[in-house]
C-alpha cells in the first residue's frame, strides 16, 4: 500500500507531501490544476524516463519519493536476487539532477530503471485514459487472462523455460557453426601440425646449432691459432711461455724461506702457473676437437634452414614459440575430433529444453482457456450495471505450434455492445466510453485475486454520467474494500463515495504559478462536491446534494 508521496522541484510543484490511507481516496481539481502532473511523479517511481524539462526550478534537483507498506506483499526473493535490502516498508526515491541525469534508489540502494520497473509491477497499477486503448493489444489481454488461477507465476516458469530453450539453442548454433568452419581449415590444421611435430624440434637446440654452425665455418682458422698458442704456451720448447716460467718458479722456490712476504709471493705464482697449466691442456684438447667436416657443416645448416623456415613462415623468433603454435594446432585438432559428440549433447539438451517449454506451453495455455471462460462469465454482470446490458465478450485462447517468450496461444477478445451486433475484435466495434467501462469491469475480477495493494485510476469516468456514474462509483468503491484506491475524477458521486478526498489546485507566488494538493475536511468536501455539481459559488440545492452523498457514504 502506498502510504506517502513526496515531491519536490517537479512541473508545477514546488514541494508537496501527501499521505495516503487504505480504501478509497479521491483527487478532484480543474483542468489543469496538476492532477496529472501528480501521475507523472508517481511515474518516476515506477521507471519512466525523464529529462531537465521536468525540473520547476532549472537550477535544482527533482526529487521523488514514495513510502509503501509491503508487509503483505511476498518481495523478499525479490529484493535478495536484487542484492537490496529487505524492509517491511519500502522506500523508492528519484532524483533528476539539472544536467538530466537520473538516480534512482530502494531503500537508499542506487538501483537502474530497470529494476525500478520491475518492481513497479508489483506495487502500483495506474489505470489511465490512454491504458484503455492497450486492452485492444495482444500482451495486454494476455496478462489479463494470467491475472487468475496462478497463471503469472506459471507465465514465470514458462518464461524461465523458454529462456533456457534459447540459450540452449543459441549454443547448438554456436556449435553448429563453428563445427562447420573448423572442417573448412582442419586439413590445413593437419598439415602444418604434421610439418611441425616431424621437424621435432628441442627448445634448446638453435643456439647451440648456430654455435656449432659457426665453428664449423671457422675450422680451420681455430685450430691454427691454437697451435700457434700452444706452442708459444707449452713445455717442448726452452723458449716457451711455460718452460721459461717453470725455470722462473724453480729460482723462486729458492729463496722463500727468506721472508714471509717471498712464500706468499711464490704461492700466488705457483698458482698462476698450476692455472696456466690447466688452461694449456684444456686448449690442447679442443684442438684435437676441431674437424672439419663439410659433411657435419652441411646437417647443421640444413637443420638451421628448416628452424628458419619455420619461424618465418608462422611469424616468430623462437623455437618456444613454435611449440607453442603446435600445441595450439593439436588441441584444435583434438577440439574438431570432438566435436561430434560436443553437438549431440547440445541437440540432446536442446530437445530436453523444448520439451518443457511445451509442457508448460500447454499448462499455461490450460490455464488462459479456464481464465477466459471465468471472465467471459464473470464481466458481463458488470458491464451491465454500468449501462451495458446488450454486451457481449467472448476471449479466444487457440494454441499455436509458434513458441513466443508469452507462450503458444493466439488469443483475441471479441466485443459487441449492441444486442445481436457481431463479435469482432477489440477497437473496432467499441467507443471510447465503452472501452472505459470495460477495462473497469476487467479490472473489477482481478481486484477478487488479490494481485495488486493499490490502483489508480485517472479520469476513468471522462464521458460519463447519469446513473452510470453512480454505479461506476459503486464499482470502484467496492474495489476499494479489498485494496487501496485513489481515483483522479471529475464526477461529484465519485468523490462522495471516497473515504478521504483530496484537492489539487493552482496559486500564484510572486512571479510564479504553482500546483498545491491538500486533503479537504467534511465542509469543504461539501462544498467541493457541491462546486462540482452545479457551479462556483454552488447553489444550495447543491450543497444539500451534496451533504446526502457524503452522509449516504458514511453509512
Amino acid at each position: 500500500m502506498l502510504l506517502s508521496i513526496h515531491i519536490e522541484n517537479y512541473a508545477l510543484i514546488q514541494h508537496s507531501d501527501i499521505s495516503l490511507s487504505g480504501g478509497m481516496t479521491a483527487i478532484t481539481g480543474e483542468t489543469g490544476a496538476g492532477k496529472s502532473i501528480l501521475l507523472g511523479a508517481l511515474g518516476l517511481l515506477l521507471g519512466q524516463r525523464a529529462d531537465s524539462g521536468v525540473l520547476h526550478d532549472k537550477e535544482k534537483k527533482c526529487v521523488v519519493e514514495a513510502t509503501f507498506d509491503i508487509k503483505a506483499l511476498d518481495l523478499q526473493e525479490f529484493f535478495k536476487a536484487n542484492d537490496l535490502d529487505y524492509d517491511d516498508t519500502l522506500i523508492i526515491r528519484r532524483e533528476i539532477l539539472p544536467s538530466a541525469k537520473s538516480r534512482a534508489f530502494v531503500n537508499d540502494s542506487p538501483v537502474s530503471l530497470s529494476i525500478l520497473k520491475e518492481l513497479g509491477v508489483h506495487l502500483i497499477d495506474i489505470h489511465s485514459q490512454h491504458e484503455t486503448l492497450t486492452l485492444a493489444e495482444s500482451d495486454f489481454q494476455i496478462g489479463l487472462l494470467e491475472s487468475f488461477h496462478g497463471g503469472k507465476e506459471k507465465r514465470r516458469q514458462y518464461r524461465e523455460a523458454f529462456s533456457l530453450y534459447q540459450e540452449k539453442k543459441q549454443l547448438l548454433e554456436r556449435l553448429t557453426a563453428e563445427d562447420a568452419q573448423n572442417r573448412k581449415e582442419v586439413d590445413y590444421w593437419q598439415f602444418l601440425f604434421d610439418e611441425l611435430q616431424q621437424a621435432n624440434l628441442a627448445e634448446d637446440e638453435q643456439e647451440e646449432l648456430e654455435q656449432e654452425s659457426n665453428l664449423l665455418s671457422n675450422a680451420e682458422g681455430i685450430k691454427q691459432t691454437l697451435c700457434n698458442v700452444i706452442g708459444l704456451c707449452g713445455n717442448d720448447d726452452e723458449t716457451a711461455a711455460l718452460s721459461r716460467l717453470n725455470s722462473a718458479k724453480g729460482q723462486l722456490s729458492k729463496i722463500t724461506g727468506t721472508h714471509a712476504d717471498i712464500e706468499a709471493l711464490y704461492k700466488r705464482f705457483e698458482s698462476s702457473y698450476i692455472e696456466l697449466q690447466d688452461i694449456l691442456s684444456e686448449m690442447e684438447s679442443f684442438n684435437d676437437n676441431v674437424q672439419f667436416s663439410p659433411e657435419r657443416q652441411q646437417v647443421v645448416d640444413e637443420r638451421l634452414d628448416l628452424i628458419y623456415r619455420l619461424q618465418k613462415k608462422h611469424n616468430v623468433e623462437t623455437i618456444a614459440e613454435l611449440l607453442s603454435i603446435q600445441n595450439d594446432l593439436d588441441a584444435k585438432l583434438q577440439n574438431v575430433a570432438g566435436m561430434d559428440e560436443e553437438i549431440h549433447r547440445a541437440m540432446e539438451s536442446v530437445d530436453k529444453a523444448f520439451a518443457e517449454v511445451q509442457k508448460l506451453g500447454d499448462e499455461l495455455t490450460k490455464l488462459r482457456q479456464k481464465s477466459a471462460v471465468q471472465i467471459e462469465k464473470e464481466v458481463l454482470p458488470t458491464l451491465e450495471a454500468l449501462g451495458m446490458k446488450d454486451s457481449r465478450l467472448k476471449v479466444e485462447v487457440v494454441p499455436t505450434q509458434d513458441f513466443r517468450a508469452n507462450g503458444c496461444d493466439k488469443v483475441q477478445f471479441l466485443f459487441n455492445a449492441n444486442k445481436g451486433g457481431e463479435l469482432r475484435e477489440m477497437g473496432k466495434v467499441i467507443s471510447g466510453g465503452e472501452l472505459s467501462r470495460l477495462m473497469l469491469a476487467l479490472k473489477s475480477l482481478t481486484v477478487k485475486e488479490a494481485l495488486l495493494p493499490t490502483i489508480i485510476f485517472d479520469e476513468i469516468d471522462t464521458g460519463i454520467s447519469g446513473e452510470v456514474s453512480s454505479k461506476m462509483a459503486h464499482i470502484i468503491a467496492q474495489m476499494a474494500q479489498g485494496m487501496q484506491v485513489v481515483t483522479i475524477t471529475h464526477l461529484p458521486q465519485m468523490a462522495g463515495i471516497a473515504s478521504r478526498h483530496l484537492k489539487v489546485y493552482k496559486a500564484v507566488e510572486g512571479e510564479q504559478t504553482v500546483s498545491r494538493i491538500r486533503e479537504l475536511e467534511m465542509e469543504e468536501r461539501v462544498h467541493e462536491i457541491a462546486v462540482m455539481l452545479s457551479a462556483d459559488p454552488p447553489t444550495e440545492a447543491a450543497l444539500q446534494t451534496a451533504r446526502e452523498q457524503l452522509n449516504n457514504s458514511a453509512r
